[in-house]
């Protein structure tokens, strides 16, 4: 059975938060298999495979389909999302930034897949476990970065910016930031405290990609979680269990989008719902989690 989130709770790429990056490259690798023109992670499957979680695995590389366990909105939404942070990487290298971090990288294969120019570092951050893993599997698939891919193994709740700036970080130079499916599964205070670190190691044309999640109406996080619980019985159906309930920080929040406006960030982004119907995706049809009104968001400090 999942526990609640708690200071000081620990997690590999098959249990609580951690499986949560197993569940999305599954969501990737089959996104991928669908149509690899609008969004393509050829690393997804043969990683998820490599995690040891049956069920994930069959769901990647086809043998199960998806059904009703993974919707049409989990598949679309990778894509959208997939490209969203694509494009926001090659944009930031086109515009001169050599060098990023991708905060709680999980199963995140960019270092390996997207065409970095000549000098770029990219520093992925998370547990040790995970980054040795990833590293370790792709250099079993022949794979290699096609960056400066520096892996700095840290809990995000620990002092991160110190291991990162022995990693060879300097914040002295711009940098592309992602913090990619993370804020809701930080408290609202270390949701700020994060933002705020990102601020001060930023120099002026840094970048920032993330998400903002508007805050709940009365009565949202009762539905949010009544429709997360229906979920986790249908994957504990399936036998692979999970409490999507119990991985998530409920309560009011600062919204990122005005929180980093604040801190001196041009933030500019687009709902799930206006990237749907930009890349000719179908529409939502029942949206009880309000995935249509997050918001894919990008940040230029100032």
């Amino acid at each position: 059975m999942t526990s609640s989130r708690h200071d000081g709770d620990t997690w590999d790429l098959a249990s609580s938060v951690g499986a949560t990056a197993t569940m999305a490259a599954a969501a990737r690798a089959i996104a991928t298999r669908e149509d690899s023109t609008l969004f393509s992670d050829r690393f997804a499957e043969p990683l998820v495979r490599a995690v040891g979680v049956d069920l994930l695995a069959k769901l990647a590389s086809g043998e199960t389909g998806s059904g009703t366990l993974v919707g049409r909105i989990w598949i679309d939404a990778a894509k959208i999302r997939g490209k969203f942070y694509d494009e926001f990487f090659l944009d930031a290298s086109a515009a001169g930034i050599a060098q990023a971090v991708l905060l709680a990288s999980g199963l995140d294969s960019r270092s390996y897949r997207l065409p970095w120019p000549d000098g770029t570092v990219v520093y992925e951050i998370d547990q040790e476990p995970v980054v040795e893993f990833k590293a370790r599997t792709l250099a079993g698939l022949g794979a290699e970065p096609t960056a400066d891919r520096r892996p700095v193994a840290v809990d995000l709740r620990d002092d991160w910016p110190a291991a990162l700036r022995a990693a060879g970080f300097d914040p002295a130079q711009p940098t592309a930031w992602s913090a990619e499916g993370l804020l809701g599964y930080l408290p609202p205070e270390a949701q700020d405290r994060l933002l705020d670190t990102i601020t001060e190691l930023s120099a002026p044309g840094s970048r920032v990609a993330t998400e903002n999640r508007p805050n709940p109406r009365p009565g949202d996080e009762d539905k949010t979680k009544e429709r997360l619980d229906r979920i986790s019985e249908q994957w504990r159906g399936e036998g692979f269990h999970t409490d999507m309930t119990r991985l998530r920080y409920f309560g009011e929040r600062n919204e990122a989008a005005p929180y980093l406006s604040g801190l001196g960030w041009t933030v500019r982004g687009s709902t799930v719902r206006e990237l749907l119907a930009a890349n000719g995706l179908p529409p939502l049809q029942d949206d009880d989690l309000r995935m249509g009104d997050l918001r894919y968001i990008r940040g230029v400090l100032a």
